[in-house]
């Protein structure tokens, strides 16, 4: 066999393996007017997935937290960090002990309300500017307002401060002098007792 003839045959297989089908197709499709779809109902909407925070570093008082929400339409999903103040309060005070500086350190504790409270019951109340024991405490005594908030030491002294003023208010109120409104006589009185006196003259006379 010829080169010649092998591509003719060649050429004629490939004619009749794709030219051939498509025709059928055609005239299937002209001949008919059915329509059909497919549609989709069994595919559900992808979930949302919350993202991965990880925190590796022991030495940042961080947590993490991700939340993720999905709706028939949109899904979202968020991750964020939270700072964990007692924690840094905690490693603050260490740091600073650790370096000798010991009243900074119990100056840093406390600022959490319940440090400052058991400092001020056991009788060595917290360090106020550099002032330590019982002058320590006759400052935060003037100084109300630098305690914290949620003492229980700040609202006691708060009481007793109010009540003093109240009481001092008191003692400072003196009772008002009753005034005595002058009698008004009528008039006529007053032109009678004006009459009276000469008349009364005149008799005396005429009885000596």
């Amino acid at each position: 066999m010829t080169r010649k003839l092998l591509f003719s045959i060649a050429c004629t297989a490939l004619l009749v393996a794709f030219v051939l089908p498509t025709m059928v197709i055609t005239a299937f499709a002209a001949d008919s007017n059915t329509v059909s779809s497919t549609v989709v109902t069994d595919k559900s909407v992808p979930t949302a997935s919350a993202p991965s925070v990880v925190v590796n570093n022991n030495d940042v008082c961080k947590s993490a937290a991700a939340v993720s929400v999905q709706t028939q339409v949109l899904g979202i999903a968020t991750g964020v960090t939270i700072t964990d103040e007692n924690c840094e309060r905690i490693k603050l005070a260490r740091s600073l002990y650790g370096m000798g500086m010991k009243v900074a350190a119990v100056s840093t504790l406390c600022r959490d309300y319940r440090v400052f409270d058991a400092m001020w019951m056991s009788g060595t109340p917290c360090p106020f500017m550099g002032k330590i024991g019982d002058d320590a405490k006759s400052s935060w005594e003037k100084n109300l307002d630098v305690m914290p908030e949620a003492s229980e030491i700040r609202v006691r002294e708060e009481a007793i401060v109010l009540a003093a003023a109240q009481e001092s208010k008191k003692v400072i109120a003196k009772p008002k002098p009753k005034v005595t409104k002058p009698v008004k006589r009528p008039r006529d009185e007053n032109n009678k007792s004006v009459w009276l006196k000469p008349i009364g003259a005149i008799l005396m006379l005429l009885l000596l």
